[in-house]
């Protein structure tokens, strides 16, 4: 190869990764930028900050992290409208895109979860909190997000059964045969809810909100119970057991709050 054409190789060589360098710097130009617009609630300004930061470096992880939350928070929950769900998609676009290159990413993960949950994707959400638990086994809030989903699977059925049955929606059912049907077709539900709910609370012994939780899934197990009362009143007591729990540690975490130091101290000791 002649000497003028390696000289040029080198110099195109040079400017593909002088043109590289500048665009990775205005891509976090562009973040930033981005980033301060998101943290006053200038949430479209910040998609196109974001948008063009992926679009200068698509390796910015950051970028569509904060792009997906910029679309997150555009996007209200129970709301079906086609842009409302359009924010919800390009969010979830964003996050997939960042598991593509990074599955282990705990943020995209978690996030994922929280937002199939809000769009009452349950089984979508369950699925990314197991990858959470999967990422970090010592997680209390997958276990207990995965407690939460089950509650609600548990919830929809019976007040659905109450309203077949002609009741109101806190009527007790008197159907035996309903109540037992009931009982077998969600026990697994019920007791992966539980079991989750007990994990998270090993591993977090004061969390008030998994015992509410608790509480809330006894109540669903008697309301399955009405052709074993004794079982169903057990299960009651149990339920204000744990009610009562979870009153008392959050009137522990209020005093705690409470007696905590205010403000910044300065340690004046030499």
């Amino acid at each position: 190869m002649k000497r003028n054409q390696i000289f040029a190789l080198v110099a195109a060589a040079a400017l593909v990764i002088s043109a590289t360098g500048c665009n990775k710097l205005r891509a976090r130009d562009q973040l930033n930028k981005g980033v301060a617009s998101y943290k006053n609630a200038r949430y479209e300004q910040a998609v196109e900050h974001f948008k063009n930061a992926v679009t200068l470096d698509p390796g910015l992880v950051n970028a569509k992290i904060y792009l997906a939350a910029a679309y997150v928070a555009q996007y209200i929950p129970g709301v079906d409208s086609p842009e409302n769900l359009q924010n919800a998609n390009n969010a979830i676009a964003q996050y997939q895109a960042v598991l593509e290159n990074d599955p282990k990413n705990v943020n995209a993960v978690k996030s994922l979860a929280g937002l199939y949950f809000n769009m009452k994707k349950f089984d979508e959400a369950k699925k990314y909190n197991q990858m959470a638990i999967q990422l970090d086994s010592n997680d209390p809030e997958a276990y207990y997000s995965i407690g939460v989903i089950d509650y609600w699977k548990l919830f929809t059925p019976m007040q659905q059964a109450r309203a077949n049955a002609g009741l109101k929606p806190d009527e007790p059912i008197k159907d035996k045969k309903l109540c037992a049907d009931l009982r077998e077709k969600d026990g697994e539900t019920l007791q992966e809810g539980m079991d989750t709910l007990n994990k998270a609370m090993s591993l977090r012994q004061d969390y008030d909100d998994a015992m509410a939780y608790m509480n809330l899934l006894y109540r669903q197990k008697a309301d399955r119970e009405c052709d074993q009362p004794d079982q169903a009143a057990q299960d009651r007591k149990t339920a204000d057991d744990w009610l009562d729990k979870a009153m008392a540690a959050r009137k522990e975490k209020a005093e705690k709050a409470a007696a905590a130091p205010q403000g910044i101290t300065t340690d004046q000791s030499q």
